[in-house]
């Protein structure tokens, strides 16, 4: 029997909390996982070298690659050093006002930006060092091109609490105290990544979330090419939900989240909708909003035992077998 094709959508944190149960999963079912990565990010370090060399934003895509390498003791520490973000150097300061160039970097971003710029394809050089992770999957860009992220924000501005207002970047949108109205990516309708595209079309599962919901989980939804494959794709289509509200989202409930993915792409259809009991609180309203969308509400406890609103891998992989399996 052939492995179970899925296809997660998202970027940041969110995504890798996404991959890390995904890989808990495959423990007990034959899993070929593609996460394909939001390319909007225009803070830390990402923003840096996006700025400075223009980049594909590596931050996102390197959490991702980390979440995926395999168990190996070798890999798992070319992981961590990946991960690795460099901190002033001990014990000494800079010479006037200069700040170290390293300070703020983590390496995989570096490693990243590099292969990109020496192999001139961003896709080969996810590839070859997710073959030096040992990755459990591939990591693709939803587009080889960065995109920007603006938002119309209600209260955007402070000064003007009852006006809306034009956020520009993702890191802007994503830490907003006022209400978002809307998003859009700049260009517009960026190309989409091939084999992503190709990943959608023979996918037998597509998941999104969890993450950030404007900045992370939308994005996919408005590059037309991907968008039109997600629509077509014959595969079953999971939504993670949040734990907890983003910055960019407080005020929204679940059946928000859920509304705002049909109003971005009107033509989406989902399966199933995972969610902790917990977070979700009165089920009624979750579960009419993904009726709305033709799915089945599934809850399940997924969040880490010290109750921060994090999602536990053992629990999230073990939530997924029997949903993931359902398409055997």
């Amino acid at each position: 029997m052939s492995a179970l094709r899925v296809v997660a959508f998202g970027g940041g944190h969110g995504l890798a909390a996404s991959l890390r149960g995904l890989r808990h999963a495959a423990a007990r079912l034959d899993l070929d996982v593609t996460a394909v990565v939001t390319v909007g990010d225009d803070g830390g370090s990402s923003g840096r070298l996006r700025a400075d060399r223009g980049a594909l934003p590596p931050g996102d895509l390197r959490q991702a690659l980390a979440a995926l390498a395999g168990p190996e003791p070798a890999a798992q520490l070319t992981a961590r050093l990946l991960q690795h973000r460099f901190g002033p150097v001990p014990g000494e300061a800079p010479p006037g006002d200069q700040p170290d160039p390293l300070t703020g970097h983590a390496v995989g971003n570096l490693v990243l930006c590099g292969l990109m710029e020496l192999l001139g394809d961003p896709v080969a050089a996810l590839d070859h060092l997710g073959g030096l992770l040992g990755a459990t999957g591939r990591v693709l860009p939803m587009s080889c091109e960065p995109v920007s992220i603006d938002a119309d924000v209600l209260g955007g501005d402070p000064r003007r609490p009852t006006e809306v207002v034009t956020i520009s970047g993702q890191h802007a949108v994503a830490v907003t105290r006022g209400r978002v109205e809307s998003v859009r990516l700049l260009p517009k309708a960026p190309a989409a990544c091939r084999p992503a595209v190709a990943a959608v079309q023979a996918a037998d599962w597509l998941i999104f979330g969890p993450g950030s919901w404007y900045t992370s989980v939308i994005p996919h939804l408005l590059v037309p090419e991907l968008a039109a494959a997600i629509v077509a794709s014959p595969a079953r289509r999971l939504v993670n939900l949040n734990l907890a509200a983003e910055k960019e989202t407080l005020g929204l409930s679940v059946a928000d989240h859920l509304a705002a993915l049909a109003w971005y792409l009107p033509q989406l259809q989902v399966d199933t909708v995972l969610a902790d009991g917990t977070a979700v609180g009165d089920p009624e309203p979750a579960t009419r909003a993904a009726e709305s969308l033709g799915a089945r509400l599934t809850l399940a406890p997924l969040a880490v035992a010290d109750g921060s609103p994090r999602h536990d891998p053992v629990a999230l992989g073990a939530a997924l077998v029997p949903v993931l399996g359902s398409a055997r």
